[in-house]
């Protein structure tokens, strides 16, 4: 994290003679267990981890946004007034969650001013570890910082929320943006996605959690994400109800045999999703790390058979991790198709572990994995240099 943060003060330094006026930095997530429920109002338990989108910049006196990609080696520049002209968008360019958060805040009333500078990251781009979501809030903190409003978490990660639906393309829930925006160091934050309440909650003590990337990657806008929503929709419907959160198990129980297969499947995950979510944070509240790995490990299965969104690397990783000594569970997390699992094991037994699940998933399935341990980290924020 150290490394990166300098790494872009000093970029920006080679590159406009000067130190940074500010830098900023924004998470990139992993949820313990919670998925697809976010859209259906319901309840995550995300955590922001120690990887994150760094930005130094100073402001300009025009409103044009300057900002040069230390990952991608590209400069792209836009006018803040000409957003609400634009009607050609590059499907899946960074830029494109820039633009799209500077409109949402200036369709909401913000005032915003043009600010010149670097960025850099360290989120695996479409793993299921939101860098997405960290590059839209570090982007709303930089428009904050720059014009010093004060920083309000809900209200961003609902205009970035807003940036990602109606600008990109994703039809999104609001976990990644909330966790990104207001994180809390050293906890998992359960997240009520109706009321945006949130309450942190310490991991299990002697527990480590570790991000096992399968590299595999798939792309939100042509996946089958906006199909799983939709499904969930016509579940709803035909319960009645706003969203599958007022669904309660004996409602489903009793009506079950009455839906079409395939959505039955999608409802029965979000409902009880939803009931392991709220047991989780009774399981981490009592300092259970048994159950709360048995409560991923039925989150696994029920993404598998009934979401149906995992995929045979994801399953490979996932098996490899819960069979292994010192491992309380793993599950799939993010959307889904690729992308990343999630394991809760011994944190003595960590380094172990992460190197054993190294070497067999390379033999499983020919992939080199990503594996890392990852601690909580705090939400978006501003380190000003002068």
């Amino acid at each position: 994290m150290k490394a990166l943060m300098l790494k872009v003060n000093q970029d920006f330094q080679n590159r406009f003679g000067e130190n940074a006026a500010f830098v900023v930095r924004a998470p990139g997530r992993v949820n313990l267990i919670g998925e697809h429920t976010d859209y259906n109002d319901g309840f995550v338990l995300p955590l922001a981890i120690d990887r994150a989108i760094w930005i130094a910049l100073r402001p300009r006196p025009d409103r044009e946004v300057h900002i040069h990609s230390l990952d991608f080696d590209e400069t792209a520049v836009f006018h803040l007034d000409s957003l609400f002209k634009e009607t050609t968008r590059r499907a899946n360019h960074w830029l494109e969650y820039l633009k799209g958060v500077a409109w949402a805040l200036q369709e909401d009333g913000y005032t915003l001013a043009g600010w010149e500078g670097v960025m850099a990251g360290d989120i695996p781009k479409g793993a299921g570890l939101s860098s997405s979501a960290a590059l839209e809030l570090a982007t709303a903190r930089t428009f904050t910082a720059v014009t010093n409003q004060l920083w309000d978490p809900v209200a961003m990660a609902l205009l970035c929320q807003k940036a990602e639906n109606q600008w990109v393309g994703v039809n999104c829930g609001i976990m990644d943006q909330m966790i990104s925006a207001a994180g809390q160091a050293g906890h998992a934050l359960l997240i009520d996605c109706r009321t945006l309440e949130t309450k942190a909650v310490p991991l299990p003590m002697g527990t480590a959690v570790v991000v096992l990337d399968t590299n595999t990657r798939r792309g939100l806008v042509d996946s089958a994400y906006n199909e799983r929503r939709a499904q969930c929709d016509e579940a709803s419907r035909f319960f009645g109800v706003p969203y599958l959160r007022d669904v309660s198990i004996t409602d489903f129980l009793s009506s079950e045999d009455q839906l079409a297969p395939l959505i039955r499947q999608r409802a029965r995950h979000v409902v009880t999703e939803n009931i392991r979510v709220l047991n989780a944070v009774t399981a981490m509240l009592n300092g259970d790390a048994e159950m709360l790995g048995t409560l991923m490990n039925q989150s696994h299965l029920s993404l598998r058979d009934d979401f149906e969104v995992s995929s045979y690397e994801l399953n490979v990783m996932v098996e490899l991790a819960q069979a292994q000594p010192g491992c309380f569970g793993a599950r799939m997390t993010g959307a889904g198709f690729g992308g990343c699992a999630v394991a809760l094991v011994a944190a003595e037994t960590s380094s172990t572990f992460t190197q054993f699940i190294a070497t067999a998933y390379e033999q499983a399935t020919g992939l080199t994995p990503a594996i890392y341990v990852c601690q909580p980290a705090a939400g978006a924020s501003v380190i000003r240099n002068s």
